[in-house]
């Protein structure tokens, strides 16, 4: 079984790995990952997203933080601010490691979708992981304080500020990277308990990639980010709201109507099965909320089933 993942963010990286985990040594999963929370600091290439799905990946995720690496120091984050840099986006000794090597790789021509391969084999990733573009995407969030790049939005200011609307910046002239929409035509394709408008969006805002996710021979399955009325990490559940969806497992299958055959969603959202199946999708109830990898790997082997 081919197995396809569209991620961003830790609820992204957690169930990449509980499908790694169920498909087991196979080279059977490609993980599709947003690059609009992208960013350039202290002259280095920065991508959040894709570095949390293969440090998770390669089991050196700091599982507490859901971000970042275990046993991370900050030594180079002090001398920098000692030299007077704005070090507001905290960036770990050996994680700068990571982004020393990705802007050297850029720098020399090499695409991002190329560079993420090389660090997953050195990291020994199984997994194929795939940036959506190796064109600049960037996530544009507008707020009653104005349009915030997201970095600005998400760490700068706490994701305090309310979200009036979400804009890709190039997305119109970006294209699919190598493999991406192959990827796509896979047996299942999963949708990650991401944030629908921040880490989801943005991939399908790529041309060619909503349609050749809705029109896939494949399964495909989203798993809600929303458990009883709130978001296990992340704004979603204040942008659901302040955007005018209902903050649920039901307005995020509103969302995913048009785009997926089967819902998701937390056993603690039961009464919704019967209101979402009503939109014309097929239903799973579950325990959604991932701990540790046998949580994560349980719910994989459950998604795969529903094929």
């Amino acid at each position: 079984m081919n197995v396809t993942l569209l991620a961003g963010g830790v609820g992204g990286a957690r169930l990449a790995h509980g499908l790694d985990l169920a498909l087991g040594p196979a080279p059977a999963l490609t993980v599709v990952v947003n690059v609009g929370d992208d960013t350039e600091l202290h002259g280095l290439s920065i991508s959040p997203d894709v570095d949390t799905v293969l440090y998770t990946l390669a089991g050196l995720n700091d599982e507490e933080r859901g971000w970042g690496l275990r046993g991370e120091s900050y030594a180079t984050l002090t001398a920098l601010a000692d030299l007077g840099e704005d070090t507001w986006f905290t960036l770990g000794d050996r994680d700068l490691a990571t982004h020393i090597v990705r802007t050297a790789g850029l720098r020399r021509g090499e695409p991002l979708s190329a560079v993420t391969a090389h660090l997953a084999r050195q990291l020994g990733v199984r997994p194929r992981v795939l940036p959506v573009t190796d064109d600049r995407l960037a996530t544009l969030v507008d707020t009653p304080a104005g349009t915030l790049g997201f970095q600005e939005y998400f760490v700068g200011r706490r994701h305090a500020d309310a979200v009036l609307g979400v804009r890709f910046d190039g997305a119109a002239s970006a294209r699919p990277a190598p493999g991406v929409l192959d990827a796509l035509a896979a047996d299942v394709v999963v949708v990650a308990p991401s944030n629908p408008f921040l880490s989801i969006e943005p991939l399908l805002a790529v041309p060619g990639v909503r349609e050749a996710f809705t029109g896939g021979p494949g399964l495909r399955v989203a798993v809600s980010p929303i458990v009883g009325g709130r978001a296990i990490k992340g704004p979603a559940a204040q942008i659901l709201e302040s955007l005018g969806h209902d903050v649920s497992a039901l307005g995020v299958a509103r969302i995913y109507a048009d785009l997926v055959d089967v819902m998701v969603i937390d056993e603690r959202d039961a009464e919704l099965a019967g209101p979402v199946a009503d939109l014309g999708l097929r239903v799973h109830v579950t325990d959604t909320v991932m701990g540790g990898p046998p949580g994560r790997e349980r719910l994989a082997r459950e998604l795969l089933a529903l094929a």
